[in-house]
Formats: structure tokens, C-alpha cells, sequence
């Protein structure tokens, strides 16, 4: 596995770190066993960052509880990235997140279920917010107090992360970017590479399609991506990336070669991001991590995206 700094917080982060939405049943269900099989599999094999959220499962925080349990014995010796924001959103009893109080509330709660004394990362997971203030004057009050130790948000708007960091206290973001979606590369990395801010990158195999597994008569059970079906609110994107998709069939072996082949591609950015591709058995997380081992030539991620071009 590849470590890397970590944007200004001089931490040594693995390339490639565990996404945790797919331990919590969003994505199909798994047990218990298989959840946290998972995550010390990405752990045995190198990953040092486990990226979370309180809203991550059915019902919501089940990611966080079934990490928790998983990094028994473990917790000092990895990074745990969280997000607060979008609690009870999908089920109708959004928890407001208005006061300083209230978004403290949440934080602890999220400690509790993840059983640690103190997050790595914290991030604000609503990524429109107008106006940052209440998470910025809370995310400073939690680390002053030792409970986070580096704040940030998960946004795909360089406009969101500008009033975000308009006290330069943001020291992380998360953001959308594969293979497939390149468009963080023309202002929003710049900008984070000119303050220091480390980039998380979520969706790095797009929901899965980079695997190569699903044609475009794929139908989706889970809840995550049955937008993509026909007749969902999402089915054209999913149709042309689908298509995009095929191209890289005919030059990559669908499975493991297209896995590693997107995520390669994602850390081997100049702004040496970390990957937080998720995983549904210890078997998938293995090979996220196997791609950690190395770093494509500016000549071979152009040449990959021709290919999607």
C-alpha cells in the first residue's frame, strides 16, 4: 500500500481507505460477520483511513456501529472519517442541525456508536449549504475540546467549499470524482491544493459501474442506485456512463482489471488524493487495496481517458 501526506495534517494516510456506506445495508444486505470481516480484511491489508457517516444504514448509524465493533483493539492505529448532516433524512425525521448544541449532540452520538473517544475527521455532510456558520463555530468547539481532531466538508461545489473555508480552518474535503467524472480536476483541486486541503475522493468506481459487472438491462434492488432503472430520475446518466463504460470492456477485463485500473487512475492524480471506495465482503475489499500498490504514469491515466472520452 501507498501513504501519503495527508494535505497540511502531516498524517501518513493509505492511497486507499475503506468506504463504509456498503457495510450498512444500503447496498443490499450483509450481516454482521461479513461487515466486519470487511473492514479488518481492508485493514490487514493495509487501509488506514474508514471513511462513515451518522446517516450510513438501515436503520440510520448502522455503519458507524458495525465500524466500531470491527476496529476493536485497532482505533489507535487508524484514521475515522464521519459526517453529520443528513440524519433521518431519507426516513422523514431529519434532525436539524441549527444550533451549535444540536450539531454537538449528533458528534457524540456518533462517537458513541463508532465507541472512540475522539473522530479523525469530521466533515459536514450537507453539500448546498448556504450558510456554513453554525457547523463552523460547532466543528471549532468540538475540537477544542479534543473530540476532532481536523473538520471539513463533503461537497461537490467549489463555491460551497470557498464559504466553508472562509476562515482557512477547513483541513478536508470529499468529493465526487472517477474515471467518469473529471470535473473536480479543472478548479476545485486547484483550490484545495493552493490551502493544503486534503481530498477524499468518494465514488471512485461510480457506484460500481467502473467494475464492469452490469450491462444496460441491469436492474438495481438496492436503494442507492434504483434511480438508475428504467424510468428513474437518473436512468439517462446512467445509460450514458453505461456506454462509456463499454469502451473500457473492450480494452479491460471486466472485474478486478477495471477495479484497479479506475482506482489507480483516481490516486494517481498530482493532488495524491485518497480513494474511499466502498466494499460488501472482505473479498471486494481486498482488491481496492491491491490497487493501492501503485501509481499510473501521467501518459497511462491520459490513455485511460481516451478511452471514455
Amino acid at each position: 500500500m501507498i501513504y501519503r501526506e495527508f494535505g497540511r495534517l502531516g498524517w501518513k494516510v493509505s492511497a486507499i481507505g475503506l468506504g463504509t456506506w456498503n457495510i450498512g445495508n444500503q447496498w443490499g444486505e450483509i450481516d454482521d460477520v461479513t461487515a466486519w470481516a470487511t473492514v479488518r480484511a481492508a485493514f490487514d491489508h493495509g487501509m488506514n483511513l474508514f471513511d462513515t457517516a451518522e446517516s450510513y444504514g438501515i436503520p440510520n448509524g448502522l455503519s458507524e456501529e458495525r465500524l466500531g465493533v470491527a476496529l476493536a483493539g485497532i482505533r489507535h492505529r487508524v484514521y475515522i472519517v464521519s459526517k453529520i448532516g443528513h440524519w433521518g433524512k431519507r426516513t422523514g425525521q431529519a434532525v436539524p442541525k441549527t444550533t451549535v448544541d444540536m450539531i454537538r449532540l449528533c458528534a457524540h452520538a456518533s462517537l458513541h456508536r463508532l465507541r472512540t473517544d475522539w473522530l479523525d475527521v469530521l466533515l459536514c455532510h450537507e453539500g448546498n449549504i448556504e450558510d456554513p456558520s453554525v457547523y463552523l463555530e460547532a466543528f471549532e468547539y468540538l475540537k477544542q475540546r479534543g473530540r476532532i481532531r481536523a473538520y471539513g466538508i463533503s461537497t461537490n461545489s467549489l463555491e460551497v467549499l470557498k464559504r466553508f473555508n472562509a476562515h482557512g480552518t477547513c483541513d478536508v474535503v470529499e468529493v465526487n470524482y472517477s474515471l467518469l467524472n473529471r470535473t473536480p480536476e479543472t478548479e476545485l483541486f486547484p483550490y484545495c491544493q493552493e490551502h493544503g486541503i486534503a481530498v477524499l475522493i468518494r465514488g471512485p468506481l461510480r457506484r460500481g459501474l467502473l467494475a464492469g459487472k452490469y450491462s444496460r438491462d441491469a436492474v438495481f434492488t438496492d436503494s442507492v442506485r434504483a434511480a438508475w432503472n428504467p424510468g428513474g430520475d437518473r436512468r439517462e446518466e446512467f445509460e450514458r456512463d453505461i456506454a462509456r463504460v463499454e469502451r473500457l470492456k473492450q480494452v479491460l477485463k471486466p472485474g478486478e482489471e477495471m477495479v484497479t485500473a479506475a482506482l489507480r487512475f483516481v490516486i494517481s492524480h498530482p493532488i495524491a488524493p485518497v480513494a474511499i471506495p466502498g466494499a460488501k465482503s472482505p473479498e471486494q475489499a481486498i482488491m481496492n487495496a491491491q490497487a493501492g500498490e501503485k501509481l499510473l504514469t501521467e501518459q497511462e491515466r491520459d490513455q485511460l481517458a481516451a478511452l471514455v472520452a
